[in-house]
């Protein structure tokens, strides 16, 4: 009995704070909205590391592709002369998108992970302990937070 009780309580308290997640839509990442999530972010990242660096938007209006870049790095989120970009959009918005804010979290104990896909992609910030208790609480595999990867079909998420 003892156990059924204590199982209980792990799984409530391994569930996920969904008031702290950022809502973010790997549609609107993809279609030019990377920057202006960057900036609503930016309170929320500046709790764990003291400096954010600036992130660029790369708009080419003429060819039709664009861009991010930081630190140097520019990441290709759809050109039309890149083969499967416009089809990748979302996927590589979503993996850029946090690829670059957990870039910054190397010297903290959180990082920023993925809550769900699509045009449902949040974001939060967790240690790698708490997503992995978020596993034992949440029985769909689809919710488990998880750190975006680069590919199809799944971009890292959980299935």
């Amino acid at each position: 009995m003892a156990s059924l009780w204590s199982r209980l309580f792990s799984q409530r308290q391994a569930a996920l704070d969904y008031e702290q997640v950022v809502l973010l839509d790997a549609e609107y990442l993809a279609e030019q909205g990377i920057g202006e999530a960057y900036k609503k972010l930016l309170p929320e990242l500046q709790k764990y590391i003291a400096q954010p660096v600036e992130l660029e938007e790369v708009i080419d209006a003429e060819l039709g592709s664009y861009a991010i870049r930081c630190n140097g790095q520019e990441y290709l989120i759809y050109s039309p002369n890149e083969p499967g970009s416009a089809r990748e959009s979302w996927g590589r918005a979503t993996y850029f998108f946090f690829l670059f804010v957990n870039s910054q979290l190397t010297s903290s104990s959180v990082r920023f992970y993925a809550i769900n896909g699509g045009n449902d992609l949040g974001g939060m910030f967790l240690t790698p302990e708490q997503a992995k208790a978020a596993r034992y609480g949440l029985p769909c595999k689809f919710d488990w937070p998880y750190i975006p990867e680069f590919g199809e079909p799944w971009w890292g998420q959980f299935h």
